[in-house]
C-alpha cells in the first residue's frame, strides 16, 4: 500500500469511528505501530486530525456529526494482502471458466481483485464495481470495463448506489463472481445492508452466480444473507476446505472446484 493510500485510509477510518488506538490502526492497515505513528505526527501537522495519547482523534466536523455514509466490512487494501497466493489461484481458476467475447460481472472484493492478472489477454465486456480493479483492466488489458453509477467507498475499494436506477439495469451477463466474508448452510452472507442491496441488483443481471471463498469462509456468517445457498452456482476454495462443509454444498446443488496451493 502507498503511503497516500494508507494515509487517505486512515483518515477514513478515523472519520467513520472518531477515535483510535495506535495499536488498532496497526491491525486495521497491516502496518508497523512507527510507521502508523509517522502517519499521525504527518497527518496532525496538516490539522487533518489530532493526535492524542496512543492514538488519534478525528477533527469535529462543523456538520455536528458525520455527514458521510460508511459500511462495515474489511479494508481492501489490507484484505488483498491476506492469504494472497491462495485468492490468486482461485481467481485464475475463475478466470478460465470465462469464455472470448463473453459479458461477465465481477463484484468488488480482494479475491476478485486477483481476477485483474489473468484478464489481461482477455477479450471479456466487464461491469465492475470495483475501481481498483476496473483501472487495473483498463491500463492493462483491452476488455470492454464498464462502471456503475454511484458514490465512491474508497476502504473497500468500491463504487455503490442507493437508487434503484442505474446504469446496472442494462447491463446483461453470463456469469457474476463475488467473494463473501462467509459462506455457511445459511447461504452466502455479507457485512453490510448497502453491499447487499447493491449486489443484489448486479446478482438480477447474470445468469450464474460463481463465489470465490478461500477455505478460512468456509462455515462462518456474517450480518447479512445475500443469498440461500440454492441460488449458487459454482464455488470455488482451496484444499483446506473442510470436506463435510464441501458435501454440504454440494448437497446444496452447488458444483464444488478446488484449488490446490
Amino acid at each position: 500500500m502507498l503511503e497516500i493510500q494508507r494515509q487517505q485510509l486512515l483518515l477514513d477510518i478515523l472519520d467513520e469511528k472518531q477515535y483510535i488506538t495506535v495499536a488498532k490502526l496497526t491491525e486495521l492497515l497491516n502496518s508497523s505501530e512507527a510507521t502508523i505513528r509517522r502517519d499521525l505526527v504527518k497527518l496532525d501537522k496538516q490539522k487533518k486530525l489530532v493526535r492524542i495519547h496512543g492514538g488519534a482523534q478525528a477533527i469535529p466536523s462543523k456538520t455536528n456529526g458525520n455527514s458521510r455514509k460508511y459500511i462495515q466490512g474489511d479494508a481492501f487494501w489490507v484484505a488483498k494482502e491476506t492469504k494472497t497466493e491462495i485468492k490468486r489461484l482461485i481467481a485464475q481458476k475463475a478466470t478460465e471458466l470465462c469464455l472470448e467475447n463473453e459479458s461477465i460481472i465481477i463484484n468488488g472484493g480482494s479475491s476478485t481483485f486477483m481476477m485483474g492478472e489473468f484478464l489481461q489477454d482477455r477479450n471479456l465486456n466487464i461491469l465492475t464495481n470495483s475501481f481498483v480493479l476496473a483501472q487495473v483492466l483498463a491500463e492493462q488489458s483491452n476488455n470492454q470495463v464498464s462502471l456503475p453509477g454511484g458514490e465512491i467507498y474508497r476502504k473497500q475499494g468500491i463504487i455503490l448506489s442507493a437508487y434503484d436506477n442505474d446504469t446496472t439495469q442494462y447491463y446483461s451477463a453470463s456469469k457474476m463472481f463475488m467473494g463473501t466474508p462467509g459462506i455457511s448452510d445459511f447461504g452466502v452472507t455479507e457485512s453490510d445492508a448497502l453491499l447487499i442491496r447493491s449486489e443484489q441488483k448486479l446478482r438480477k443481471q447474470a445468469e450464474k452466480l460463481i463465489i470465490l471463498a478461500d477455505s478460512s469462509k468456509l462455515g462462518n456468517r456474517s450480518n447479512f444473507i445475500f443469498c440461500p445457498l440454492n441460488q449458487v452456482d459454482i464455488l470455488i476454495t482451496d484444499n483446506q476446505a473442510d470436506k463435510r462443509l464441501l458435501d454440504n454444498y454440494s448437497d446444496a446443488g452447488l458444483e464444488i472446484i478446488v484449488v490446490t496451493p
